[in-house]
């Protein structure tokens, strides 16, 4: 009987650790998503429901890390360039809800703003420490990291807007911070699709020789 070697033991070891992680941020992004969703559109805040989409799309790209951890590279780099177009969706889909509440003067509730925002900010700590160890990682791993990095970045300015809409009276602090996040979105994307299409051109390379 073939033993596995110590090297492949090793990466059997990291994937199933990378597994550990991606469930416990997957469920973790799944519950702010709901909490989210629901206090977003009861406090009538762009930047709230535009915080919900993101952990929605976040557990969304956890769930397909999930199911490509341990395949061939090409497969991780096709699903990181999904994960990677879907992030770019999100951006678009966030101006558009930023161009509409300024259209319509929406006026968000602060306290359900800060309340929420702080909540998830602490939820996108946790999944910030979770996958600290693989930010450098392919460019499946890479993308998880990116995404979680732009929560924390997005909760921050969620909690600004909440202080901004309580000190001028105006929805004008809601609509700017949700349009940060929507060039968050943007800015990253390209990062995670540039990754993914250099892994796939060398492993097309690698089949073919």
């Amino acid at each position: 009987m073939l033993r596995p070697t110590a090297a492949k033991l090793g990466r059997f070891q990291k994937q199933d650790a990378y597994r550990r992680v991606l469930w416990a941020v997957l469920a973790i992004n799944a519950a702010m998503f709901a909490v989210e969703v629901i206090a977003g559109l009861a406090a009538g805040s762009a930047a709230l429901q535009a915080d919900a989409l993101d952990f929605l799309g976040d557990a969304a790209n956890y769930a397909i890390s999930l199911f490509v951890v341990g395949m061939a590279l090409r497969y991780r780099a096709s699903a990181a360039l999904a994960k990677g177009a879907t992030m770019a969706a999100f951006g678009l889909w966030v101006i558009g809800t930023v161009v509409w509440h300024a259209w319509h003067g929406t006026l968000p509730s602060a306290f359900t703003m800060g309340t929420v925002g702080l909540a998830a900010l602490l939820a996108n700590a946790a999944t910030f420490g979770l996958l600290w160890a693989y930010r450098h990682g392919d460019a499946n791993m890479r993308s998880a990291w990116i995404c979680t990095r732009n929560d924390v970045l997005g909760n921050l300015a969620v909690l600004l807007a909440a202080l901004g809409v309580f000190g001028t009276g105006t929805g004008w602090p809601d609509t700017i911070v949700a349009a940060i996040m929507a060039a968050l979105a943007i800015q990253g994307a390209p990062l995670v699709i540039r990754q993914a299409s250099a892994e796939l051109r060398s492993g097309k390379l690698a089949a073919a020789q």
